[in-house]
Protein backbone atom coordinates (compact mmCIF):
# COMPACT_ATOMS: atom_id res chain seq x y z
CA UNK A 1 0.00 0.00 0.00
CA UNK A 2 1.11 3.37 -1.26
CA UNK A 3 0.65 5.68 1.89
CA UNK A 4 -0.68 9.10 0.89
CA UNK A 5 -1.39 12.31 2.30
CA UNK A 6 -3.78 15.51 0.69
CA UNK A 7 -1.93 18.87 0.74
CA UNK A 8 -4.72 21.61 0.33
CA UNK A 9 -7.38 18.53 1.17
CA UNK A 10 -10.19 21.22 2.00
CA UNK A 11 -10.18 22.45 -1.63
CA UNK A 12 -12.57 21.29 -4.38
CA UNK A 13 -9.23 19.39 -6.22
CA UNK A 14 -7.91 17.89 -3.12
CA UNK A 15 -11.07 16.71 -1.93
CA UNK A 16 -11.55 15.07 -4.71
CA UNK A 17 -7.99 13.04 -4.73
CA UNK A 18 -8.77 11.87 -1.22
CA UNK A 19 -11.59 10.24 -2.42
CA UNK A 20 -9.90 8.87 -5.33
CA UNK A 21 -7.29 7.80 -2.87
CA UNK A 22 -9.24 6.26 -0.46
CA UNK A 23 -10.94 4.42 -3.45
CA UNK A 24 -7.96 2.81 -4.71
CA UNK A 25 -6.92 -0.35 -3.56
CA UNK A 26 -3.43 0.16 -3.56
CA UNK A 27 -3.25 2.94 -1.22
CA UNK A 28 -4.19 4.30 1.87
CA UNK A 29 -4.69 8.09 2.89
CA UNK A 30 -2.45 9.49 5.64
CA UNK A 31 -3.13 12.57 5.97
CA UNK A 32 -5.35 15.83 4.88
CA UNK A 33 -3.00 18.99 5.25
CA UNK A 34 -5.14 22.26 5.19
CA UNK A 35 -5.58 25.61 7.04
CA UNK A 36 -9.18 24.89 6.95
CA UNK A 37 -8.42 21.83 8.84
CA UNK A 38 -6.33 23.26 11.14
CA UNK A 39 -3.86 20.39 9.96
CA UNK A 40 -0.40 21.52 8.72
CA UNK A 41 1.84 19.69 5.89
CA UNK A 42 4.15 19.01 8.75
CA UNK A 43 2.27 17.01 10.77
CA UNK A 44 1.15 14.53 8.07
CA UNK A 45 4.40 14.21 6.47
CA UNK A 46 5.59 11.65 9.09
CA UNK A 47 2.87 9.07 7.95
CA UNK A 48 3.66 9.72 4.08
CA UNK A 49 5.37 8.24 1.03
CA UNK A 50 3.82 10.40 -1.26
CA UNK A 51 2.22 13.87 -0.71
CA UNK A 52 -0.07 15.35 -3.62
CA UNK A 53 -0.71 18.87 -3.21
CA UNK A 54 -3.03 21.33 -4.75
CA UNK A 55 -2.84 24.29 -2.80
CA UNK A 56 -1.54 27.90 -3.78
CA UNK A 57 1.05 29.09 -5.92
CA UNK A 58 2.25 31.08 -3.26
CA UNK A 59 2.46 28.00 -0.99
CA UNK A 60 3.22 24.98 -3.31
CA UNK A 61 7.36 25.41 -3.40
CA UNK A 62 7.47 25.78 0.07
CA UNK A 63 5.40 22.68 0.68
CA UNK A 64 7.34 20.62 -2.28
CA UNK A 65 11.05 21.59 -0.46
CA UNK A 66 8.94 20.88 3.30
CA UNK A 67 8.65 17.03 1.28
CA UNK A 68 11.75 16.20 -0.21
CA UNK A 69 13.85 17.49 3.23
CA UNK A 70 11.08 15.27 4.79
CA UNK A 71 12.59 12.38 2.21
CA UNK A 72 8.90 12.11 0.81
CA UNK A 73 7.61 12.06 -2.85
CA UNK A 74 5.59 14.86 -3.91
CA UNK A 75 2.88 15.21 -6.97
CA UNK A 76 2.37 18.41 -7.60
CA UNK A 77 -0.89 19.86 -9.29
CA UNK A 78 -0.63 23.57 -8.47
CA UNK A 79 0.84 25.78 -11.18
CA UNK A 80 1.73 29.08 -11.41
CA UNK A 81 4.92 28.84 -9.23
CA UNK A 82 8.92 28.62 -10.43
CA UNK A 83 10.13 25.48 -9.62
CA UNK A 84 13.56 26.15 -10.49
CA UNK A 85 14.58 26.28 -6.49
CA UNK A 86 13.59 22.28 -6.65
CA UNK A 87 16.34 21.11 -8.50
CA UNK A 88 18.62 22.14 -5.90
CA UNK A 89 16.75 20.57 -2.80
CA UNK A 90 17.87 17.47 -1.00
CA UNK A 91 16.99 15.48 1.55
CA UNK A 92 17.86 16.07 5.32
CA UNK A 93 20.22 14.04 7.14
CA UNK A 94 19.20 10.36 7.03
CA UNK A 95 16.38 10.71 5.19
CA UNK A 96 15.72 9.08 1.44
CA UNK A 97 15.87 10.56 -1.70
CA UNK A 98 12.11 12.12 -2.74
CA UNK A 99 11.15 12.74 -6.28
CA UNK A 100 9.15 15.75 -7.58
CA UNK A 101 6.39 15.20 -10.11
CA UNK A 102 5.05 18.10 -11.37
CA UNK A 103 1.84 18.11 -14.06
CA UNK A 104 0.22 21.45 -15.76
CA UNK A 105 -2.42 18.80 -16.61
CA UNK A 106 -3.50 15.50 -15.13
CA UNK A 107 -5.88 14.56 -17.34
CA UNK A 108 -4.91 12.12 -19.96
CA UNK A 109 -6.94 13.47 -22.71
CA UNK A 110 -4.98 17.19 -21.93
CA UNK A 111 -1.74 15.27 -21.92
CA UNK A 112 -2.97 13.99 -25.24
CA UNK A 113 -4.13 17.01 -26.41
CA UNK A 114 -0.70 18.40 -25.72
CA UNK A 115 0.92 15.94 -27.97
CA UNK A 116 -0.99 16.28 -30.65
CA UNK A 117 -0.40 19.63 -30.77
CA UNK A 118 3.28 19.80 -30.22
CA UNK A 119 3.48 17.56 -33.21
CA UNK A 120 0.89 19.02 -35.46
CA UNK A 121 3.27 22.45 -34.81
CA UNK A 122 5.88 20.68 -36.64
CA UNK A 123 3.89 21.31 -40.01
CA UNK A 124 1.71 24.70 -39.77
CA UNK A 125 2.78 27.92 -40.19
CA UNK A 126 1.08 29.44 -37.09
CA UNK A 127 -0.73 28.77 -33.93
CA UNK A 128 -2.43 30.39 -31.19
CA UNK A 129 -3.75 28.77 -27.42
CA UNK A 130 -7.31 30.02 -26.05
CA UNK A 131 -7.11 28.42 -22.21
CA UNK A 132 -11.13 28.60 -20.64
CA UNK A 133 -10.94 28.16 -16.80
CA UNK A 134 -13.09 28.58 -13.71
CA UNK A 135 -13.35 32.59 -12.65
CA UNK A 136 -11.63 31.13 -9.17
CA UNK A 137 -8.10 30.21 -11.05
CA UNK A 138 -5.23 32.05 -9.70
CA UNK A 139 -2.86 32.09 -12.28
CA UNK A 140 -3.21 33.33 -16.08
CA UNK A 141 -2.37 31.74 -18.50
CA UNK A 142 -2.68 28.46 -16.72
CA UNK A 143 -0.01 25.68 -16.83
CA UNK A 144 -1.30 23.50 -19.68
CA UNK A 145 -1.26 26.37 -21.88
CA UNK A 146 2.36 27.13 -21.09
CA UNK A 147 3.15 23.82 -20.83
CA UNK A 148 1.70 23.45 -24.52
CA UNK A 149 3.14 26.33 -26.07
CA UNK A 150 6.71 25.04 -24.46
CA UNK A 151 6.25 21.93 -26.08
CA UNK A 152 5.02 23.33 -29.34
CA UNK A 153 7.91 25.41 -29.60
CA UNK A 154 10.23 22.67 -29.65
CA UNK A 155 9.00 20.46 -31.91
CA UNK A 156 8.81 23.64 -34.05
CA UNK A 157 11.52 25.46 -34.13
CA UNK A 158 10.11 28.63 -33.68
CA UNK A 159 8.62 30.98 -30.61
CA UNK A 160 5.96 29.94 -28.65
CA UNK A 161 2.39 30.92 -30.14
CA UNK A 162 0.80 32.76 -28.30
CA UNK A 163 -1.57 32.58 -25.57
CA UNK A 164 -5.34 33.93 -25.02
CA UNK A 165 -7.16 33.23 -21.27
CA UNK A 166 -10.69 33.52 -20.42
CA UNK A 167 -12.04 33.38 -16.82
CA UNK A 168 -15.67 32.74 -16.49
CA UNK A 169 -18.02 31.43 -13.91
CA UNK A 170 -19.70 27.95 -15.39
CA UNK A 171 -16.28 26.97 -16.51
CA UNK A 172 -14.38 23.95 -15.36
CA UNK A 173 -11.06 23.79 -17.64
CA UNK A 174 -10.91 23.67 -21.30
CA UNK A 175 -8.20 24.71 -24.00
CA UNK A 176 -8.21 25.04 -27.92
CA UNK A 177 -5.00 25.22 -30.00
CA UNK A 178 -5.61 26.64 -33.49
CA UNK A 179 -3.08 25.89 -35.94
CA UNK A 180 -3.37 27.93 -39.34
CA UNK A 181 -2.04 27.18 -42.97
CA UNK A 182 -2.30 28.19 -46.24
CA UNK A 183 -5.94 27.88 -46.99
CA UNK A 184 -6.58 25.88 -43.96
CA UNK A 185 -6.82 25.38 -39.91
CA UNK A 186 -6.60 22.78 -38.14
CA UNK A 187 -8.22 22.83 -34.53
CA UNK A 188 -7.44 20.50 -31.01
CA UNK A 189 -9.35 21.23 -28.24
CA UNK A 190 -9.68 19.88 -24.42
CA UNK A 191 -12.77 19.78 -22.39
CA UNK A 192 -12.73 19.22 -18.71
CA UNK A 193 -16.27 18.51 -17.88
CA UNK A 194 -15.48 17.37 -14.15
CA UNK A 195 -12.57 17.10 -12.02
CA UNK A 196 -12.87 13.52 -11.19
CA UNK A 197 -11.36 13.66 -15.20
CA UNK A 198 -7.88 14.29 -13.78
CA UNK A 199 -7.75 11.33 -10.77
CA UNK A 200 -6.48 8.77 -13.54
CA UNK A 201 -3.51 10.81 -13.83
CA UNK A 202 -3.01 12.00 -10.62
CA UNK A 203 -3.23 7.79 -8.98
CA UNK A 204 -0.78 7.26 -12.02
CA UNK A 205 1.38 9.81 -10.28
CA UNK A 206 1.29 8.83 -7.23
CA UNK A 207 2.14 5.27 -8.25
CA UNK A 208 5.69 5.99 -10.70
CA UNK A 209 6.82 9.32 -9.14
CA UNK A 210 9.44 7.27 -6.84
CA UNK A 211 10.46 5.64 -10.04
CA UNK A 212 11.44 8.76 -11.25
CA UNK A 213 15.14 8.88 -12.47
CA UNK A 214 14.91 13.15 -12.79
CA UNK A 215 13.60 15.31 -10.35
CA UNK A 216 11.81 17.95 -10.56
CA UNK A 217 9.89 16.36 -13.72
CA UNK A 218 7.09 18.28 -15.28
CA UNK A 219 4.59 17.35 -17.13
CA UNK A 220 2.70 13.50 -16.60
CA UNK A 221 3.55 12.51 -20.05
CA UNK A 222 6.98 11.37 -18.82
CA UNK A 223 4.99 8.49 -16.55
CA UNK A 224 2.45 8.21 -19.26
CA UNK A 225 4.25 7.03 -22.53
Amino acid sequence: MIRVAVSGAAGRMGQTVCDAVTGAEDMELVGRADPMLDTSLEQVLQDAEVVVDFTRPDTALANALACVRAGVHVVIGTTGFDPAPLSQAHPAAGRPRANVLIAPNFAIGAVLMMRFASEAARYMQKAEIIELHHDAKLDAPSGTAARTAELMAAASGGPPPPIHSVRLPGLVAHQEVILGDLGQTLSIRHDTISRESFMPGVLLAVRRVGALETSPTIGLENVLF
